[in-house]
Order: structure tokens, then C-alpha cells, then sequence
């Protein structure tokens, strides 16, 4: 038995250990973490990254969250900010206009006058991490002492309350390992954020959602915006008097670039990851949940797409739309294909084999957890049909179409907890808000969405959750033509869609005039609620799930079972000296590698750069993904690089044969990154800026949930290419002379 353990610590010791896997905390680089980094090519000090007690600025202090979406860097000693263009996508997305498209043309304040206030973004700059672990214990274990429960959330508003009173700051708390340990996180949060620079998608994205998670990538993923405070320097809301933030550090820049075994770093803010889940968990997602979405929303997708191919006025306004809905579709299908090619939930099966070992080696673990892994599959087991057919509700009636979050809202209304009474006084405020909403949308998409989605629901839902509305649609479905039939989505295709189509052409909600015609002649709530498409979209609520759910459950649930499961985890492998990381949560991290490239399958070797010529190979007039505009096709042919190309003085691992000057676009690292990375800075060993952090490989889309050696990349636009496109592209003298302070 003793030699079966050990056997499954050292196992587990190489899984964890990696040189280059994880997502450290930056508040925790200890002294082994810091050597093996100078090891592979560090020239700083853990002291220089992150010392919130320290009497100077370190890297840490130039790193910025972006509302926890993106991560960004300040670049400047005027405030000066850099972050991927896709995290600027909706706000260049919402100032722009038919007459002035910035997503096409870009954006370019020439001048400072020129900035336009976001509103509503926010930069969080971080000024120091807490360990709260021992206080929170202790408050947990007098609340039960005194008979009193206390959950997450209301812990978590008492600590962030006590210690945003204490330092004047906000605070954030974050739990670690599941509630293993506990933190507080400390923000110093400017308001008055200007966009000053945005590409045109046309290099921003360029190769589009087909590129996407590809490698190689031509992209120049970029964007600046600018942090304003008031006067004397602190944050403020935006103001005609504030002046540009003098930051406490600014990153430099470095135009060396990078070469193949260069080490690099990459700090930001990685969102969620789920490395300490069950097998039963991953085999879920595979096989169930994953499957389904990627399946509705592919159907979505073509829908949105092929409207935004036939107009330009649709694609200006569903831009934004696509491209969230693409990206997130893209990444799960990868992650469905990735967790199949490298087995993912059979390493968690292994992983548990060893844990069961550990658990089964003494009496008191035995007692506590001896069950555990057991119970949680027999528990995914019995709610699986459960969480199917939630997740088909979730992906047809909730999201289907953007309508349907106005129907949800005038449905809550019958169901106000302060009565009817209260609830009619509520709708007019509603009635205003889809009014203002009206000219967003463009009702023939939004048409081919809702019937897409109805078609789906009644062809994919199990019939048992229909509800009452629901299953008297059905019965005009088996019903029509004098005769009825048993109830069969596949048979009876048609007059489903056919009645999708008249219970739109009946809605108040799908017409401008229809609505303004309505609502002048109808003020009782009841009316509202009888609308076809709000009681449609009502007739079956989310709880009846869940109480279905927990009955299947037998006083178990799933969430606090996983939660026991990492904890079970990080036990083990604390107890064993193994380092590890929690799984990310949108607190700063740092994560180290090196430069290289990717042999993604067996015989197809890719380089670690990709460089200008391959945005003119891949130059499609015919294609929007691949289109460059006149300008950048005749700048890229002149091959004139100012100062900012690269001497190609040996080969550097690219083949093929490069000019002695060209131009880097994007290059891959062995970083290990998750979204919320997005924007991040990359560093090299002296914490110089090379780069951006904007996208992972495909071969990489099951990295949420393990990290495998050789395959997960993280690529990056060069610091270079964004230079060059400042410079000869925009001509922004004025942000070039800002930022070089190096020789030019």
C-alpha cells in the first residue's frame, strides 16, 4: 500500500510540477518558484515582480484588470493604456455609426481632444493581496458555535466591507482551492477611461472566426485607451478638468523581440478555470452539455452570419452580437475535440484512482471522504437527464434571441413578490426600455432566430417539460386539417416552423408599429402577459429544473460535492509538499515559458513566428475574414519597416527564407493562459514589454480543465507589428513620440 502511494504522489508531482504549467498567484512566488523561473531565464527578482510592502513600484504595479474581462498595461508616463482590441471590441462597437464605422476604419484620436470617455470602464490597479485564510476560518467556526450559518456571499461582503473601510480601497474577496484558503484583494479603480486607438478589423481580426484558436495568426490584436484622474491624481468620474494619470510604474519596451527558447512571462488577470473538477464533471461537459450548446449555437450563427454577408446596415448591428456568440462557440467546440484527443476525463479517472488511494490509506480520511468520489458519480448519473434538458432550455429559450429578455422581464412581473399592484406600476418603466431597444435589433434576424429556437426547443426538450401554454401549441401542431397525430418534432418540422412564424407575426414585441399600437391601447398587465411569445417564453421557469434536480440529487448537490472534491485535492497534495495553484478566478496571476513552436499533429511542424508576407498569402478580395484594405495591402507589398522590423540575421528556427528585413506579427509561447488573459502583457527575462497575450491554440481548448505539456500555446501580436501600425499605418506621431524614449 505505502509503495502505491508513494508511487501516486510522484505521478501526481509531475503532473503539478511542470516547469512551465500554472497560473501562480502574484502574491505568492516563493523562493522555489523563483528559482526555477531565473532558471529558465529570469533575470529579475520574485521582489521586482510583486512586493506590495516595498518602497518603489515593481512590474505588478503597471497591470491593470478591465472590469475583469481583459487584462491591460500602462505603457506610459501619461496614463497611457495597452489591451487586445477584441477586449475594446464593444466599446469601438458602440461609438460607432453608419456614417462613422470605427470597427471598419479604426479609430485614431490624432490629438488628445479627440479621446473619447467609455462609459462605464473601469481600470483596477492592484495594490496588495491579503491573506485572510486564518481570520475567515476562525469567523466560521464562531459563527457555528453560536448556532449561526453563514454563507459565501454574506462572508464575503463582511470582509470586503472591514477592509475596503481599513485601507480606503476596494476590496475584492476570493476564495482559493474551493475554500481551502481566502483572500482579500485590494483596487485602487479609476473611472475615467479614453479610448485613443483601435485597428480596423480588417488587421485587428484579421482571418476572423476562421483563424481563430489557428495557428498560425497574422492578427494586430490591439487597442489604447488612455486612464484620466482629477487633478491632484486620484480617480474621479470623467471631467473636462481631469488630466492624465501619472502612474507609479509604466512597462518599458523593448524592440530586441524574441527568439525561439527566449524566456518570457505573462502577468493578468485569467478568469476561470475548472483543474480541480471531477472526472464526473469533464465527462459532462464532453458528452452532454458542450455538445448541445455547440450545436444550437452553430445554428445561430449561421443565421446572424449570413444576414451580416447581405447587409452592411445588419452587420454594424449585429457585429458585436457575432462576435461574442463566435468566439465562445469556437473555443467549445475545440474544448469537446480536445478533451477527446488527449483524454481528459480518463486522466481524472487516474487522478482519482491515486486519490481513493490516499483517501483509503488512513482511518480519518477514510471516514470523512471515503465516499466521495463515488457519491459524485452516482449523482452526476442520476441528474443527467435533468441537466440536459436544462441546458437546451438555457441555449433555445433564454438566449435564443434577444427578444427574449424582454419577454422574461414583462413575465417576472406576475410573479412579483410585492403583488399585482406593485408589478403594474413596474411595466411602464419596462415598456420604455424595450421602446429605446427597438432600433437595435433587426426584426428579420430576429425572426429567423426566434422560429431557429422554437424549432429547436420542441424538436430537442424532453415532452414531460413542456408546460401548459406549451403543450396546447403542441396540440395545434398534431391537430390541424381536421385530424391529429402523435406528437413527432421530426415528422411535423414544418408546422412547427409554421407556427413559430404566426405566433411572431401575433406578437406586440416584434414590430415597431404593432408595438407603439399596442401599448397606446393596452394598459392592464394581464394583457401583456398574454401576448403569444411572452407566454411562450415564460411557460416553464428554471426552478421547475432545479427542484426536479434536487429531488433526483437525494440531499446531495453537485456544487458542494466538487468544492469537497478540490479541497480532497489540495490535501493530498499539500500534505505531500507538492506546489500547486488554485484554479483561476480573475485574481492577477503570472505564468512563465519560453518562445517556440507547436508540432500540433504528428509530422505537421509549425514555426513560433508568423510575419507580414502571410497576410499577403492569405489576401482574399472575395473574403471579409481576409480582406485587407487598399492601404495596408500597399504598405505591407513596400516592405518599409522604419525602425521597427527585424534583421533576419540567421534562420531562427522560420524555414522558408525571409528577406534580411522583415516584419514580425505574432509569435507563440508554451505560457499557460486562460480568458481574462486576453490583452496581458508579455514580458521578457529583464520584464520588458514584447508583446501581447491574445489568443490560445485549438490544440490548447482543453487547457480550462488540464494543461497538456507541448500543446498549450499561448500566442501573441509583437510589440513591433503594433509599433509599425501606430507609426506608418495611423500615423500617430504623437502616441509613438509619447512611448519611444529608445532609440528610433
Amino acid at each position: 500500500m505505502k509503495r502505491n502511494i508513494a508511487t501516486a504522489i510522484a505521478l501526481l508531482f509531475c503532473l503539478a510540477a511542470n516547469a512551465d504549467e500554472g497560473m501562480w498567484m502574484i502574491n505568492a512566488i516563493n523562493s522555489a518558484l523563483e528559482k526555477k523561473m531565473q532558471e529558465r531565464g529570469l533575470a529579475l527578482s520574485a521582489r521586482d515582480i510583486y512586493d506590495a510592502d516595498a518602497e518603489g513600484a515593481t512590474i505588478s504595479d503597471a497591470i491593470v484588470s478591465l472590469e475583469f474581462s481583459c487584462t491591460g498595461s500602462i505603457i506610459s508616463d501619461n496614463g497611457l493604456l495597452i489591451t487586445n482590441h477584441h477586449c475594446a471590441f464593444s466599446d469601438v462597437f458602440g461609438i460607432s455609426t453608419s456614417e462613422n464605422n470605427y470597427l471598419e476604419d479604426g479609430f485614431w484620436a490624432m490629438d488628445s481632444g479627440q479621446e473619447r470617455c467609455i462609459e462605464g470602464k473601469k481600470a483596477f490597479f492592484l495594490k496588495k493581496v491579503i491573506d485572510i485564510t486564518d481570520e475567515v476560518e476562525a469567523f466560521i467556526e464562531d459563527s457555528k458555535a453560536q448556532g449561526q450559518a453563514i454563507g459565501m456571499r454574506k462572508l464575503g461582503y463582511m470582509m470586503e466591507k472591514k477592509y475596503s473601510e481599513e485601507y480606503g480601497l476596494e476590496a475584492w474577496f476570493s476564495s482559493m482551492w474551493k475554500g481551502s484558503r481566502y483572500y482579500i484583494a485590494l483596487y485602487q479603480v479609476f473611472r475615467d477611461i479614453r479610448l485613443v486607438a483601435a485597428p480596423p478589423v480588417s488587421m485587428a481580426a484579421f482571418g476572423g472566426d476562421i483563424d481563430n484558436w489557428e495557428w498560425p495568426q497574422h492578427k494586430c490584436d490591439f487597442a489604447l485607451y488612455r486612464v484620466y484622474t482629477a487633478p491632484d491624481g486620484s480617480p474621479a468620474d470623467y471631467s473636462e478638468q481631469n488630466i492624465p494619470l501619472r502612474p507609479v510604474k509604466k512597462l518599458d519596451i523593448s524592440l530586441r523581440g524574441v527568439n525561439p527558447g527566449d524566456f518570457t512571462m505573462v502577468i493578468g488577470f485569467p478568469g476561470r478555470t475548472d483543474r480541480y473538477s471531477s472526472s464526473s464533471d469533464v465527462d459532462f461537459s464532453e458528452r452532454v452539455s458542450l455538445p448541445i450548446s455547440n450545436e444550437i449555437r452553430a445554428g445561430q450563427m449561421a443565421i446572424v452570419n449570413s444576414w451580416m454577408n447581405s447587409d452592411p446596415a445588419i452587420r454594424l448591428k449585429y457585429s458585436d452580437y457575432y462576435f461574442g456568440l463566435s468566439n465562445l462557440q469556437e473555443l467549445n467546440e475545440g474544448q469537446v475535440l480536445c478533451y477527446r484527443r488527449f483524454r481528459t476525463a480518463a486522466h481524472r479517472r487516474e487522478q482519482e484512482e491515486k486519490m481513493q488511494e490516499w483517501i483509503d490509506s488512513d482511518p480519518g480520511r477514510q471516514e470523512k471522504w471515503g465516499n466521495l468520489i463515488e457519491t459524485i458519480s452516482e449523482k452526476s448519473k442520476a441528474s443527467e437527464e435533468i441537466r440536459r434538458n436544462t441546458v437546451i432550455y438555457r441555449e433555445t429559450i433564454v438566449r435564443g434571441t434577444n427578444i427574449s429578455r424582454y419577454a422574461t422581464r414583462i413575465g417576472s412581473l406576475q410573479n412579483s413578490r410585492n403583488g399585482m399592484e406593485t408589478a403594474q406600476k413596474r411595466l411602464p418603466g419596462i415598456i420604455n426600455g424595450i421602446r429605446e431597444d427597438f432600433g437595435k435589433y433587426d426584426m428579420k434576424v430576429e425572426k429567423d432566430l426566434f422560429t431557429y429556437s422554437f424549432c429547436k426547443y420542441f424538436s430537442r426538450l424532453a415532452p414531460q417539460w413542456f408546460g401548459p401554454y406549451q403543450k396546447d401549441l403542441i396540440r395545434q401542431i398534431c391537430c390541424h386539417d381536421g385530424s391529429c397525430e402523435i406528437f413527432n418534432p421530426q415528422r411535423q418540422a414544418g408546422r412547427i416552423r409554421q407556427l413559430a412564424e404566426e405566433i411572431w407575426e401575433q406578437s406586440f414585441l416584434t414590430d415597431q408599429e404593432r408595438f407603439e399600437e399596442f401599448t397606446q391601447s393596452h394598459t392592464s398587465l394581464e394583457d401583456y402577459l398574454d401576448d403569444p411569445i411572452v407566454r411562450f417564453l415564460n411557460d416553464r421557469k428554471i426552478t421547475d429544473f432545479n427542484k426536479a434536480k434536487e429531488k433526483a440529487m437525494e440531499g446531495h448537490d453537485l456544487a458542494t460535492l466538487e468544492k469537497e472534491y478540490a479541497h480532497v485535492l489540495y490535501q493530498m497534495r499539500k500534505e505531500n509538499g507538492i506546489e500547486q495553484y488554485p484554479d483561476a478566478n480573475s485574481t492577477m496571476r503570472i505564468t512563465y515559458g519560453t518562445v517556440g513552436g507547436i508540432e500540433p499533429y504528428d509530422a505537421v511542424i509549425c514555426s513560433w513566428q508568423s510575419t507580414a508576407r502571410g497576410l499577403l498569402e492569405k489576401h482574399d478580395p472575395a473574403s471579409y475574414e481576409f480582406c485587407l484594405n487598399e492601404r495596408q495591402k500597399q504598405l505591407l507589398e513596400a516592405e518599409e519597416w522604419s525602425s521597427w522590423g527585424a534583421d533576419c540575421l540567421q534562420d531562427k528556427g522560420m524555414g522558408g527564407g525571409l528577406p534580411k528585413r522583415y516584419m514580425p506579427v505574432d509569435f507563440l509561447t508554451d505560457n499557460d493562459i486562460t480568458g481574462g488573459n486576453s490583452g496581458s502583457p508579455v514580458l521578457n527575462a529583464h520584464g520588458e514589454l514584447v508583446g501581447l497575450a491574445f489568443d490560445g491554440n485549438k490544440e490548447s481548448l482543453a487547457g480550462d480543465s488540464m494543461y497538456v505539456e507541448g500543446y498549450n500555446k499561448c500566442v501573441c501580436v509583437d510589440i513591433r507589428f503594433i509599433l509599425w501600425t501606430l507609426d506608418c499605418y495611423a500615423g500617430m506621431d504623437r502616441i509613438i513620440e509619447e512611448l519611444m524614449s529608445l532609440p528610433r
